[in-house]
């Protein structure tokens, strides 16, 4: 292979992990093992990660007499023989990283790999093993507890199971951002290393980077896009210490590569799934998008054609599509505790103004550009409303958002019932799908890094004419995204994206001269191998995602596939029911311990204590208060939407501030606590006297007397007021447990409850008298013949229901503490006083122009008016 062709390779190839007593060596080396990198760690500290990175560049016969001193100095005996002082720990191929939990550090590294693909000689690796070594010596190890069921839980991710890597190709962007925004010529690339002697040698010049005047080679050297690293946060301690040729990003989704024969001319195919590391998990507990715009099961696929006649970026023919999908961008949630094959689904939060769907669209702007398309697949039409809640405030944010976009970059949204041109036997879903394809394609274009073929001008083709993008001297540019979306976005959004592309497929195949039109039909061996690719890409996204591979694939959609397809689709429902119910928690547990989302801490509440991972995936609805032995916790609007009571009872605890106040009153700090118990507190530490666990709720606010229904606004009867089902411990250790297992029978539900989950065909009217919940009825009714009658309560008296009397005063330990400290915003401390909006003069006079102008009397026109009503007069006509 000339050397104008070779790869930069910017990552060590070769690991070996040397030990001793006090020191872990890390050698690194270059493929061909002449360029040499040394890593110090420190195995003294018990809990903090101490690296040396000398950044010289060894060569092989200094790293061995390197290995020799360091052997020869830690022997037990000086000058003895037969023992040594160094010992060869393991061989490797990378660094995943470094993580701590309760204890030390550990570092993780790859110990097998896989070849799965090859893009312009660059080499895309599969992690096949990995080994995870605790990194202090066991005579300063400081033991923990819970340091095992910790590590058990971050082993529970694993690593073998479509993770990818390469030493020289960045995984986390697309072929388009690697060819065409990141041409460094190798001069600016070397010139970046030359800060001082030790980086003033390559330790990959015996790669092939020998220039050839000086211009024609270009690496690809960039920062990773961290949206699609997983192991981003286990590097992120080791990064500003170390050099980078130590730092190698994997992502996590899915890699395939097929080989065409086109009339003796090889051509590779190869499509790259790249998962987002951003509001990741399992199919019902990741839902909708969190507070940041980030969207649950959102993953980018790119479609890579290269003529594999010549492997190389500079002289060979690439193109490339890429598309997305991921769930529609709302605060939405499926509750599973019901056990129901389709919980319903649930608006957690109103969003008017659209702002988590503008957050979403904007990174998609950035990354991608104008149009975004949004292929939604959601059924429209149903008996009783439940994906088209989805749709229908899909299309109200994307209409809103529109007003504000030029009308050139509006976002295009595709409504299209699959699940209902699926059941008609006059519908051709697929022909269907291909127009939607060809009218998608024709305006984002895609991208080739060579200019058209002459043949495209002998012979042109009107689709081919059509084809939006952005043409370029060297090539064409894909311009835009598609964003498909179901439910789950599994079964029917991979068939939609097959149908896309392989459209796309055709114009990448027309543009580099393979075929003479941009149309391919099906049962070809090239669709052929490209739906096997696309199938096997569905698979591992639905077995990431929702527990088990797809129930439908392109075949149940053509109506071709065989008898026996039946039951293995409804073994795969099955299974993915189960996976759902009884592994997918702790399947999240390990996703957020492995990607940072939770960090372990002494004095806070343990993972598996969580009742709910809401809070660490929505980082604007908590705020974190240190204490001296405890954390705090305080609720926003948004956590009161997920908490597990009523929005009343939340109200209930507004009443009893006096006894949350009388809690702080030991303490000279200044506390200002606000009337409006929502708003989080601004306190400074104090003790765990009155401290919320993340286990709690706003239930412990309540005296422990209160019933099932802890609102004082409820009827209850004689046997309901001694009963407390959150009073003690064990009861709230069986709500976290049957949380993380689902495997407990689940409570059960109220007869509202039963009669709003019940699958019926009575439509909307149903619902709504279904939704009239038990807490807004003060009384309840029994229907006794044609008569209603109202039942007969005993009601408690206050002091004895809530174990205190809340019409009494405060008394005077109470008043000294409002007398010393501010208690509320308010001027005065009343949560029913109001104030009346202030509105400016400006506003005011339009208020009253407008009234004037309802009773006929019109207000003359200013010179402003005048002056814009003459300009639109000069537009419109003349």
């Amino acid at each position: 292979m000339p050397s104008a062709a070779a790869p930069i390779i910017s990552s060590v190839q070769k690991l070996v992990l040397y030990e001793t007593r006090a020191r872990y060596f890390l050698v690194g080396s270059n493929n061909a093992e002449t360029k040499y990198r040394v890593l110090k760690i420190d195995r003294t500290e018990p809990k903090d990660l101490v690296i040396i990175d000398d950044r010289h560049v060894y060569t092989q016969q200094e790293v061995r007499e390197l290995l020799g001193r360091l052997d020869l100095g830690n022997r037990t005996k000086m000058g003895q023989k037969g023992s040594s002082g160094l010992f060869r720990a393991v061989s490797a191929f990378g660094v995943v990283g470094f993580v701590r939990f309760l204890e030390g550090y550990y570092i993780v590294l790859i110990t097998k790999r896989r070849k799965m693909a090859d893009i312009g000689g660059h080499a895309i690796y599969k992690v096949e093993d990995t080994n995870m070594i605790y990194i202090p010596n066991d005579s300063v190890r400081v033991t923990h507890p819970d340091e095992a069921r910790y590590l058990r839980i971050f082993q529970n991710v694993d690593l073998s199971s479509n993770f990818y890597f390469s030493y020289s190709y960045d995984l986390s962007h697309s072929l388009q951002y690697n060819l065409t925004v990141l041409r460094m010529p190798l001069e600016m690339l070397k010139s970046e290393t030359t800060q001082n002697r030790q980086e003033s040698f390559d330790i990959f010049e015996d790669e092939g980077l020998i220039t050839q005047g000086g211009s024609g080679v270009f690496g690809i050297c960039s920062e990773p896009y961290m949206k699609y690293v997983w192991n981003g946060e286990l590097l992120d301690i080791i990064k500003n210490t170390v050099h980078r040729d130590w730092l190698l990003y994997i992502i996590h989704g899915f890699c395939g590569q097929s080989k065409l024969l086109i009339y003796g001319r090889p051509v590779y195919v190869t499509l790259i799934a790249r998962r987002s590391s951003k509001f990741a998990g399992t199919r019902f507990l990741k839902r909708g998008a969190n507070c940041e715009g980030d969207v649950a099961n959102e993953v980018e696929t790119e479609q890579i054609l290269c003529d594999a006649s010549v492997m190389s970026f500079t002289a060979g023919s690439y193109s490339s599509y890429v598309q997305v999908r991921g769930s529609v961008p709302l605060y939405w949630s499926q509750d599973i505790s019901t056990m129901m094959p389709k919980p319903p689904i649930t608006l957690d939060q109103a969003d008017p103004f659209a702002h988590v769907a503008a957050l979403h669209f904007d990174q998609m702007f950035q990354r991608f550009g104008s149009p975004i398309i949004i292929l939604n697949l959601v059924k429209e039409r149903e008996k009783r409303k439940h994906e088209r809640i989805l749709s229908e405030e899909l299309v109200a944010a994307v209409t809103y958002l529109n007003q504000f976009l030029p009308p050139e970059h509006t976002i295009v949204y595709i409504p299209w019932d699959m699940a209902k041109y699926t059941k008609s036997k006059l519908c051709n879903v697929l022909d269907r799908l291909n127009v939607i394809a060809e009218s998608v394609v024709k305006k984002t274009g895609f991208f080739v890094n060579r200019p058209d073929s002459y043949c495209s001008i002998l012979r042109p083709d009107e689709k081919w004419n059509e084809l939006g993008g952005c043409v370029i001297p060297t090539g064409r540019l894909q311009t835009g995204i598609l964003r498909t979306n179901c439910v789950d976005c599994l079964d029917r959004t991979n068939t939609a994206q097959f149908m896309v592309g392989k459209c796309a497929l055709a114009y990448q195949l027309y543009s580099l001269g393979l075929i003479d039109k941009p149309n391919l039909q099906f049962d070809t061996d090239a669709v052929r191998l490209f739906e096997e690719l696309y199938e096997d890409h569905g698979d591992t996204l639905s077995l990431q995602y929702g527990g088990s591979q797809l129930v439908h694939r392109v075949k149940t959609y053509r109506k071709i596939a065989p008898w026996t397809q039946h039951s293995k689709d409804i073994m795969q429902t099955l299974s993915r029911y189960y996976s759902n119910a009884f592994s997918d928690a702790d399947r999240q547990d390990s996703i957020n311990l492995f990607l940072g989302v939770f960090h372990p801490t002494e004095g806070k509440p343990h993972l598996w204590e969580l009742p709910t991972d809401f809070y660490l995936h929505h980082k604007n609805t908590m705020r974190l208060l240190p204490t001296r032995r405890s954390y705090t916790y305080w609720w926003t609007p948004e956590v009161i939407k997920h908490l597990p009571l009523p929005y009343d009872e939340v109200i209930c605890a507004v009443n009893l501030k006096k006894l949350i106040v009388k809690k702080f009153h030991k303490y000279e700090e200044e506390i200002d606590i606000h009337n409006e118990f929502f708003r989080p507190y601004e306190l400074s530490s104090f003790d765990d006297t009155f401290c919320l666990a993340m286990t709690s709720s706003a239930r412990d606010f309540m005296p422990k007397t209160v019933g099932i229904d802890p609102s004082p606004f409820t009827v209850r009867k004689p046997d309901e007021t001694g009963k407390s089902v959150l009073g003690n411990k064990s009861n709230r250790e069986e709500a976290v447990l049957q949380r993380k297992t689902a495997a407990s029978a689940p409570p059960p539900p109220s007869e509202e409850a039963v009669s709003s989950s019940s699958e019926d065909d009575s439509g909307t009217d149903r619902e709504e008298e279904g939704s009239v919940s038990q807490r807004s009825t003060p009384v309840k009714m029994t229907d006794a013949g044609d008569s209603a009658k109202v039942t007969e309560n005993v009601v408690q008296p206050m002091k004895e229901l809530y174990g205190i009397n809340l019409s009494d005063g405060l008394s005077e330990e109470d008043f000294s503490i409002y007398s010393r400290t501010p208690i509320s915003a308010f001027s005065q401390d009343n949560i029913y006083e109001v104030q009346p909006p202030r509105v400016d003069r400006k506003s005011t006079e339009i208020f009253q122009a407008h009234i004037q102008a309802s009773q006929g009397i019109m207000q003359p026109l200013g010179k402003e008016d005048s002056a814009m009503y003459r300009e639109y007069i000069r537009n419109r006509y003349l």
